[in-house]
């Protein structure tokens, strides 16, 4: 159904450009789930983290730069990411998903983690998640004895 509105809209585009460009070329609409990495970014997590990562503390928005990396080179790490309000509503495919966290990863994390692949967004969505604050506590408390300090988050 999605393939068959995006199919719509540049058919319309096209004959109207037609109508109007006398056959030059026309930039045609895109759904979000077609673009590339750093336009979904823009478009599905910039709102909260901000354009360059910097997150809203009043709005208990994490910053990338100094938070993203440990958690991406974690294991536990990788399955809370999965599980946080903005993955979990995005609306994105598994492979989408995968890119968007390569692409965060690649811009904010300090070293390279792993990548994510289609297959883990789909292994750790589907992994049990209770309570993400208990988790995310348990996570960060474990991650401090091993001397690994997280950018300050202001929710409990």
């Amino acid at each position: 159904m999605r393939r068959d509105r995006s199919l719509q809209r540049r058919a319309v585009a096209g004959m109207f450009g037609a109508m109007i460009g006398g056959g030059l070329a026309v930039a045609t609409p895109v759904v979000a789930g077609e673009l590339g990495p750093k336009a979904n970014y823009l478009l599905r997590c910039s709102g909260c983290h901000g354009t360059e990562g910097a997150g809203a503390e009043l709005g208990g928005i994490p910053p990338f730069p100094g938070f993203i990396g440990p958690l991406l080179a974690d294991d536990a790490g990788r399955t809370y990411v999965m599980h946080v309000p903005g993955v979990v509503g995005t609306g994105l495919s598994d492979p989408e998903i995968a890119a968007v966290l390569n692409y965060i990863a690649a811009r904010w994390s300090d070293g390279a983690p792993a990548p994510f692949t289609s297959e883990e967004v789909v292994r750790r969505r589907a992994a049990p998640m209770p309570d993400l604050i208990a988790y995310r506590r348990a996570l960060v408390a474990r991650l401090e004895t091993e001397g690994v300090t997280l950018a300050h988050y202001p929710w409990p």
